[in-house]
This record gives C-alpha cells, structure tokens and sequence, in this order.
C-alpha cells in the first residue's frame, strides 16, 4: 500500500490542468490534502481497481485510516466507485423508483432537472461535500432576485436550466414561467429532501461513505397558516378585480395569502351550487370538504377500504401525493376516518351510480376497484380534479379556495363546530398534535368573529352609527 500524498485542487494557468502534488503552495500547512490509493476488489470487467481514499486534513489521519480501508476491501464490503457522478446517478435513482405515484415523480424529476443536475450533476459522487449543497441553495435564492456583480458559475447553470424549462398550468405547458419563480426556503427544503432521499439509497449500496445532506442546516420554512374569507376580505378581493374580465382586460386579483378558507356559509352555498347543477363528482367534492381528504387520497380510495353499512368508515392507506407539508406526510397519513350520515348516502347513491355506468360501459369497462372513476371505471386523473375544481368555484362565483385548501375548511369548520382539537388532528392525519393546534389557533376565532358579524348584521335597525 502506498503512503499518503498531498495534493490540492490548483490548476496550471496556461494549461487549465490540475497541478495536483506539484503545487508550489503544497509546502504551506494550510494549502492541500492528504490522499492514498489502496487495492480494491477488481471490477465487473476484472480490471484491477486502486480508488483513492481522502481528503484528510493532514497525514496522521489518512495513515490511521489506510488500515481500516484496505480491511473493508478484503472483506467483501463494497467500494465507493469515484467514477460515478451526481447526474447519471439521480437519473438512475428515479428511475429505479418504482412505487412513486405519477405526480410524486413528476416533482422528484422537476427538482433533479432544475436544481440538482445543473447544480452538482458534474461532481463525482464521492466528492461530494456539504459545502457543495450549501453553495447550491446559496445560489437558488439568488433566482428572480437582484444580484451583486457577476452571476456566479453556479448560478448561470441554474438560469439555463430554467430557461428552457416548461411549467403546466390547466393542462397546458408554457415555456418560460420558470423565469419569473423566486426561490424560497419551502423550495429549497423540497429539493433537499429529494437529494437527501436518493443519498441516502446511495450510502445503503455502498456508493458513498459520507452523506452531506445530514448535516446541511437550512433556512425555516414559513408556515403557510390559512386565513377566512370574511367579509371585508371578499370585498377588496372583488374591489381589485375578483376572477377578472378577459374581455375588458381584467386579470384575477391574488388572493390575500396562499392558503384561504371559507366560511361555513360560503361552504354552504359551494356545495348547494353543485348539487343544482348536478355535477358528477359532488360526492368526492363533499367528502373532501367535511372530512379533510388529500387531493390523491379521495382520487386513490377504493371500496374495498370503505365500511358503510356496518362502522360507516373509511380507510386512508396511501398518500404518496400528500403536499409537502412540515407536520403532515408521514405514517400517521393512514388512518380510518369516520363518516356522517350525509356522506355514507352520497357514497350509496354513488356506488348505485357507478354500477349504472359499469351496464352502460359494458366492455370499455376498467375494473380498477377505485371509488371515484371515470364514466368508463379508470382512476380519476388527479391533476384534472385540481384544474376541474378551480373551474367550478369560477363559475359558481365564490372566492378562490384550491381543491387541497378544502382540507383546511374541513378541519376549521370542525373546530368551530366544538369538534376536539385532537380528534380533527386525528382525522387529518397530522402526525402531531400542537401542528393542528398551531395552524388552525388563528383561524378559528376569526371564523367565530365572523359569524358573530354576521348575526348582528341582519337585525334591523332603524339607523345605523359610523
């Protein structure tokens, strides 16, 4: 075995090469790395394998390490290859994911083609170091925002990437939107989540021996708490254009926060309105609403995890589409979730009607087990249900709510229905406890404010003060 060597990463300014161990700075103390190269296993080719083992920040560390290594090699432990790079490897990574949900895979793929092979995709898998990821997310905030100087390497990696990227909006793609997203601490947590998932996968098979996305500290991520559309809020909201005229050239005015809820009136009349204009999936759309179900798991229920003639229950097993939300995705997701009267009918009447449509399809028919389907028995495209919806609060003129947002007005109706704080945790399948009380402390006296209003409101009186 030979000895340690230092070495640095300096390069010769002519030829652009490494300079390695002929460095003139090597002789300070401070400059370079210690390295040495050990007898592995021979390869799937039979070709003699020495990988390097290193950096060390001085010679005494590498020369304690040398042993250990070489005993790894000898007992059939596998090998770090130091020719496996950050790219081929992601894109070998999820493609060996099989159970991912369709949407699930879509955001994993979003993040290694924006963020991930751009950023680190050129770096050997063994090299890679927690500084590395930190310039990474260092330069990803940087996106959409003004910049001091010269936009770093890095960073113009990122902004081709984006350049030629395509957003999906309503079913169709367009080119550019990524160039006007800002990056912010959730983003960045999502994508780090993703590499951290796939190092992970790659110390369990031997590829790596560090994994630096453990010890990256990032930035809090904002919680995004819901708010109540009350009164005055509908009234701005409409004052500043509302959902717009795309004859008169008046675009939907933004929503007062990300997250928005109604109130039960508002609720009220949103299911009323489906209910008269008889839309299909009214049942899946009241479930959501009064129970809390995510987006993929009403999409993904099937009868067989549904009880309602005995317990009148449902089983929530899967939820490889739930948002990525601090306090939610977790094994808590899978619950069984109790149902009022009114739901259980709605599901009778359904499955009744889905047996119709089954004689009606008859061949066509898909046999998918699923409790919501097409008229022709396949699972319910989930990010039609999502663009369906918006449609719908549209055309019913109700303020903006998303469809996964109706899970924040199940759980803030439950509340202000008296309903115990633990229970609508349990319903909802957060993983802890003060996450539900935490979200939801705000909102619920302001629901409660809001009726109050609303009683006084409708008394006459004869003369009103300012």
């Amino acid at each position: 075995m030979a000895r340690p060597i230092k070495m640095c990463n300096c390069r010769d300014e002519i030829t652009s090469k490494k300079l390695g161990q002929k460095c003139p700075l090597l002789s300070k103390r401070d400059h370079g790395a210690w390295w040495f190269r050990y007898e592995a296993p021979p390869g799937s080719d039979g070709k003699r394998r020495r990988p390097w083992a290193g950096p060390y920040p001085n010679k005494t560390l590498a020369e304690k390490d040398m042993p250990r290594l070489q005993a790894d090699a000898g007992s059939g432990k596998p090998i770090p290859d130091r020719k496996v790079k950050v790219g081929p490897y992601l894109r070998r990574w999820i493609a060996g994911k099989q159970s991912l949900a369709a949407s699930t895979r879509g955001t994993y793929t979003e993040h290694i083609d924006l963020y991930l092979e751009p950023g680190l995709g050129h770096l050997h898998m063994t090299d890679l170091r927690e500084y590395h990821l930190t310039e990474l997310y260092a330069a990803m905030t940087q996106i959409n925002r003004p910049v001091d100087g010269e936009p770093t390497e890095l960073l113009r990696r990122l902004l081709s990437a984006r350049a030629v990227a395509t957003w999906t909006r309503d079913g169709e793609e367009e080119p550019g939107l990524w160039q006007r997203r800002a990056i912010g601490p959730t983003t960045i947590r999502r994508v780090h989540a993703t590499l951290s998932s796939a190092l992970t996968t790659a110390r369990r098979q031997g590829l790596i021996q560090h994994d630096p996305s453990k010890n990256v500290e990032l930035a809090p991520a904002r919680r995004r708490r819901p708010l109540v559309w009350t009164a005055e809020r509908v009234r701005h909201w409409e004052k500043a254009g509302g959902w717009g005229d795309k004859k008169k050239g008046i675009e939907v005015a933004p929503r007062p926060g990300p997250v928005m809820v109604w109130t039960p009136a508002q609720a009220g009349a949103m299911l009323d309105w489906l209910e008269d204009v008889g839309d299909r999936l009214y049942p899946l759309y009241h479930l959501v609403m009064t129970r809390g179900l995510r987006r993929g798991e009403a999409g993904r229920l099937e009868w067989s995890d549904t009880d309602l003639d005995g317990a009148h229950t449902i089983s929530v097993l899967e939820d490889e589409d739930a948002e990525a939300e601090q306090g939610i995705k977790s094994d808590s997701s899978r619950r069984v979730v109790l149902l009022d009267k009114t739901n259980v009918l709605l599901l009778k009447a359904w499955r009744t009607r889905q047996k119709t449509e089954q004689l009606a399809a008859g061949a066509a028919w898909v046999d998918s087990g699923r409790v919501f389907t097409t008229k022709t028995g396949e699972p319910l495209d989930l990010d039609y249900l999502t663009d369906r919806w918006q449609r719908l609060v549209r055309w019913a003129k109700q303020p903006p709510v998303r469809l996964h947002d109706l899970r924040h007005c199940a759980a803030t109706l439950m509340l202000a229905a008296g309903v115990d704080m633990k229970v609508v945790s349990a319903t909802l399948g957060h993983r802890q406890f003060w996450f539900t009380a935490d979200t939801y402390a705000s909102v619920v006296p302001e629901l409660a404010e809001a009726a109050a209003e609303a009683a006084v409101s409708i008394i006459p009186r004869a003369a009103r003060r300012s």
